[in-house]
């Protein structure tokens, strides 16, 4: 009985948002401070990576939640004449796994670009070490932010604006480095922290030790870039080996078949 009216239920929630009563996606996107505790830690993040700036994360995460709402029920609708509790729990672990979907989409993603992406930060760090030399730390990063890569540039605008407040601490530094979690992001906002602290005297052995790590940073992308051409390459012999094989495999078998038949 308790499934039959959570069902009907279910069935109730459709036929209203299907006439327009109640829209069940824009309840969910006015209220996704709620799931929020569901996000994971880096969704914005890639979410960034692959669309841009222009798009709102918490508006494709609320569209998430209720997709995976939706397919949820409509499960439980399809089931209702038999719903049990192994329907129950197997709609919503669909449900779930329709959420997770998208996000699963977005690592494939960032897995399939992690050169390019990583690429993108000791490339904008060598365009702001030729600043520092001539601006303190803060006045270089103001002066970066136009020709900085588009991915970068609102946490940018952040940074700068909290420590134009008075926030004179590492923690503008970290939350961009938190927001864009490219490979070695922590290490360098640290040391870019440090290097607006240092005395002037001190300035261009600081300066020196930056670009070293710059130069570091940029040689891991060059050697991920020729390690995921040579594993591509890899990829590719391999398999015309195995057509290969499998060609002269084929080709002896149908001569023995035919010295056999003859």
């Amino acid at each position: 009985m308790y499934f039959e009216i959570l069902a009907l239920g279910a069935v109730f929630l459709l036929v209203l948002n299907y006439t327009k009563v109640i829209d069940v996606k824009k309840c969910i996107n006015d209220n996704v401070i709620y799931f929020r505790r569901f996000k994971e830690s880096d969704y914005d993040f890639l979410v960034r990576a692959k669309y841009g700036e222009g798009v709102d994360p918490d508006y494709l995460f609320g569209k998430r939640i209720s997709n995976g709402i939706i397919v949820a029920i409509v499960i439980i609708c399809l089931m209702i004449n038999s719903l049990s509790y192994v329907y129950f729990i197997a709609a919503i672990v669909i449900g779930i796994l329709v959420f997770k979907l998208d996000y699963s989409n977005l690592k494939k993603y960032y897995k399939n670009n992690l050169h390019t992406i990583d690429a993108m930060l000791p490339h904008y760090l060598k365009g702001l070490e030729i600043l520092i030399q001539h601006y303190t730390v803060p006045v270089a990063i103001g002066k970066s932010v136009d020709t900085a890569p588009e991915i970068f540039k609102k946490g940018l605008l952040a940074m700068i604006a909290k420590i134009n407040a008075g926030d004179s601490s590492i923690e503008p530094y970290m939350e961009f480095a938190r927001t864009y979690p490219v490979r070695d992001s922590m290490r360098m906002m640290r040391l870019l922290y440090r290097l607006g602290l240092g005395r002037q005297e001190r300035k261009q052995e600081q300066l020196l030790t930056f670009s070293r790590s710059i130069s570091s940073l940029q040689q891991k992308a060059r050697d991920t870039k020729y390690k995921e051409r040579l594993d591509r390459m890899e990829n590719k012999t391999m398999s015309m080996l195995i057509a290969t094989g499998l060609g002269v495999m084929i080709l002896l078998i149908f001569a023995v078949l035919q010295m056999m038949g003859s």
